[in-house]
């Protein structure tokens, strides 16, 4: 699991020899330039190159010979230079139609490659879902998702990404996620969100703290004290903040941090409170009290952009996420 992108680069090896890799550069388009002009008959000149005969070359290709001998020429000609040496219907390649053919050869290989990848994406069976989820819920809820999905679909392969709520919407929008499992649930055109579930927030506060042998708290009631808290952009840090001005204050943040765990152990050394989802395990030294008022609950959702289809894999994932409305969270 990841929280944002990497590069690659590097040295490559080619026939065994080391040679630094080229960074790819892609080719300019526009109706008079070559890539265009040149890409639909570059195929026809490899079958007849390959098989040094227009006629074979032909009923390869399903097409009339008298139809691909005059693409062929159209390529030279654009080309201005002599690509096969005739020979009735049979041809050999001269030594400018050797060194096209050994690029094109390489082209076509890579636009194959390509299509055989853009079709494994979307394989119903063995396609690939890029998923994007809050770190609070990647310790149960979404191994829970994956496990259920994975019985029925046991071929689906999964990339999965943790990050802040308005980094993963950002990436959604951009094409980079498919789905999102997100909190707030967002209310954006661009767009589709469905509410999940609702996860109850607790006040964490100190094992020795003054109000620690409560087993409920109105917020108000930690209005001065210091408060521990999730940096500004994720989501739980804008819900804790909302939280407190119900309550009628603006809280306090001593420390900040990227992770739920991280922040109950501030709260353990005594740093201040925080609201929290609930632990999984008792966490020693912090004790969790429920909070009367507000009602402090967030709402979970799952998001996907507007507009864009989804693969068939992406879209059962979809589905079987949305069936499980209300039943996200089974330990809360």
């Amino acid at each position: 699991m990841s929280k944002g992108r990497g590069g690659e680069g590097g040295v490559g090896v080619v026939d065994g020899t080391d040679e630094v890799e080229r960074p790819h550069r892609a080719a300019e388009l526009g109706p008079e330039l070559p890539a265009v002009q040149l890409a639909p008959r570059l195929a026809q000149f490899a079958a007849v190159a390959r098989l040094e005969h227009m006629t074979r070359a032909a009923a390869l290709l399903g097409m009339p010979q008298p139809t691909l001998s005059r693409a062929v020429a159209r390529l030279e000609a654009e080309l201005g230079v002599d690509l096969l040496a005739r020979q009735g219907r049979t041809v050999r390649l001269t030594r400018a139609g050797r060194l096209l053919l050994a690029s094109v050869e390489r082209a076509l290989a890579e636009v194959e490659r390509g299509a055989e990848a853009a079709r494994a994406e979307a394989d119903p069976a063995a396609g690939r879902v890029v998923f994007g989820f809050l770190h609070t819920l990647g310790t149960d809820a979404v191994p829970a998702l994956l496990r259920g999905f994975r019985a029925a679909h046991p071929q689906v392969r999964f990339q999965l990404a943790q990050d802040y709520v308005g980094a993963m919407l950002e990436r959604l929008l951009a094409g980079e996620l498919d789905l999102c499992l997100v909190s707030p649930v967002p209310d954006d055109p661009a767009l589709v969100a469905r509410p999940l579930d609702e996860q109850r927030l607790h006040l964490v506060v100190p094992a020795d703290h003054r109000l620690a042998g409560r087993r409920r708290i109105r917020l108000a009631e930690v209005s001065r004290e210091p408060f521990v808290g999730l940096e500004r952009g994720y989501g739980l840090r804008a819900i804790t903040d909302g939280f407190c001005a119900e309550a009628g204050f603006v809280p306090r943040i001593a420390f900040e941090g990227e992770d739920a765990e991280t922040l109950r152990g501030l709260v353990a050394a005594g740093l201040g409170v925080a609201l929290l989802p609930p632990a999984l395990v008792p966490r020693p030294g912090v004790v969790e009290l429920e909070v009367t008022a507000p009602r402090t609950r967030r709402a979970i959702g799952l998001a996907w952009a507007a507009g864009r289809p989804l693969t068939p894999p992406v879209a059962a994932f979809r589905d079987f996420v949305l069936a499980r409305r209300g039943r996200l969270l089974q330990h809360d």
